[in-house]
């Protein structure tokens, strides 16, 4: 079966959007396209996408030309309706996300994970925890003076299913198998819990293949791996996962603007030794930066 476009062109956010499907016997590649639209889109956009996961194809899109994003996503031909809801919902709520990322509209953050707390399993003591917030947010929620982006969700792989059931009608993606970071290929989804207008991305996902190193720990898809800190927050019990995770990882991206306020908040929580020598010990991290991240955690 040829690609199909089974919508589009459709509006959105300054960029034209298609979205197609490529059948091959039971199983079908959705994809979801974004080019520059123009005027007629009510354009220029404000930014790129590659910050919502979506990447340039090697050679020049069939339906979206040279200059062409796009998202794929492993289904089956009856996940159509769901896949298309999502597709809709993500060219509605494009102007925001473009907003949020590239002109500081203000992120909903806090009414996103109060609407998370409210459909999710709780946090109970005990175990592992069902979801925890995880980077920038989770240290966002442990007291950190940090504006998050989005909310990362750290679950197992029966966890990413339960979440995406629970906020169904925000889904911006399907779950199922997609592209994850660094062209991994993880089973996810993402959503964008609020209005049209007003709300906050959330991402989360497990890797379908085993992950190696102390810093990818967090993210690999075994909570039970990962060091968590349980508050109390907006009437419930929310779990985070513990600074030095982002720590680490901000040291390893060079975004260094990110310590003032984690090492603020490692001081008022005390950092956590063991974790942080496991953490410097992985490739991540270059050896010349690894006495700049234990400075960060001193008297």
């Amino acid at each position: 079966m040829p690609s199909e476009m089974i919508s589009g062109p459709d509006l959105g956010g300054g960029y034209l959007h298609q979205l197609t499907r490529d059948a091959d016997g039971a199983r079908t590649t959705f994809t979801y396209h974004a080019q520059i639209g123009g005027d007629d889109a009510g354009g220029p956009p404000l930014g790129p996408l590659d910050a919502f996961g979506f990447v340039h194809p090697p050679t020049p899109c069939q339906f979206g030309g040279p200059r062409c994003w796009h998202r794929r996503f492993l289904l089956a031909v009856a996940d159509t309706p769901r896949v298309r809801a999502a597709y809709n919902r993500t060219r509605f709520v494009m102007e925001t996300m473009l907003k949020q990322r590239y002109a500081g509209a203000p992120v909903g953050v806090a009414g996103a994970l109060k609407e998370l707390l409210a459909r999710l399993p709780p946090v109970v003591d005990g175990g592992p925890p069902p979801w925890f917030v995880g980077g920038s947010a989770g240290a966002w929620l442990l007291g950190a003076d940090l504006a998050p982006r989005d909310l990362d969700l750290g679950t197992d792989r029966a966890g990413v299913d339960r979440i995406a059931a629970a906020v169904a009608e925000f889904l911006i993606e399907p779950v199922g198998p997609t592209d994850g970071p660094g062209g991994a290929i993880v089973h996810g989804a993402r959503a964008f819990v609020g209005t049209f207008q007003e709300g906050a991305r959330v991402e989360w996902s497990v890797p379908l293949e085993p992950v190696h190193g102390p810093l990818a720990a967090e993210w690999s898809g075994v909570p039970a791996r990962v060091r968590t800190i349980t508050v109390a927050w907006g009437g419930g019990r929310v779990a985070a996962s513990r600074p030095e995770y982002a720590l680490v990882r901000a040291a390893a991206r060079g975004a260094t603007d990110r310590f003032p306020p984690l090492r603020a908040l490692l001081r008022r929580l005390g950092p956590d030794p063991e974790l942080l020598r496991e953490l410097l010990e992985g490739p991540d991290v270059p050896a010349a930066l690894r006495e700049t991240v234990r400075s960060q955690t001193g008297p």
